[in-house]
């Protein structure tokens, strides 16, 4: 597999791209020239990632078991192919046999609860220290599963209504993700089936 190292740099190079592309087209005073480069450069990154996934499907067409695996991943709502290519790149690396929770923490997705001192008692936070091309991976996925999953919907919502902060609802939405992505994997189902498998 290709891997999302490259992905999430070019990704993030149009990121940057675009915004300066922003800024440059609020003031009348940029020369077009600059536009035109702006606009080219986003061009460029562009084509280079669609290079990278062609090349990314190609492999996966090869081997059945990863096309099997590309078939589950994009039939969760919110997984597009573009996410499924980069978290195959990365979670397929991991070591066989890890639990669900090791990948959570392996991504860096696991609540940290910490304290300060002797009494001072702070909020749980998301540990930072993990794979940061699988919690880019995710992010996506998740902001649109919210918006479109009726469950992780209801989930979110849940979250927020019991005083989590949106960022710390995305957070624990991505984890959920994580959760099915290595249930489906380990017991060979999609994401509906795998779901009535667990709620028997």
């Amino acid at each position: 597999m290709l891997h999302g190292c490259r992905r999430y740099t070019l990704s993030n190079a149009g990121a940057i791209a675009e915004n300066h592309l922003h800024a440059l087209t609020a003031s009348q005073e940029t020369p077009k020239a600059v536009l035109k480069d702006a606009k080219l450069a986003i061009s460029q990154l562009e084509k280079r990632i669609d290079r990278l996934t062609v090349a990314a499907l190609v492999l996966i067409g090869k081997h059945p078991a990863l096309a099997r695996i590309l078939a589950l991943l994009i039939g969760i709502k919110g997984i597009a192919q573009t996410s499924a290519i980069a978290l195959m790149g990365e979670l397929l690396l991991l070591p066989p046999g890890l639990s669900h929770r090791q990948w959570v923490k392996f991504a860096g997705l696991d609540p940290q609860a910490f304290d300060s001192g002797k009494s001072v008692h702070k909020k749980t936070r998301v540990s930072k220290a993990g794979n940061r091309y699988i919690r880019s991976a995710l992010y996506m996925p998740a902001l649109s599963a919210k918006q479109h999953d009726p469950h992780v919907k209801a989930y979110f919502q849940h979250l927020l209504d019991n005083g989590k902060k949106p960022l710390q609802a995305v957070c624990a939405a991505m984890r959920n993700l994580l959760h099915a992505i290595h249930g489906m994997l380990k017991h060979d189902k999609p994401f509906g089936q795998l779901r009535l498998l667990l709620n028997r």
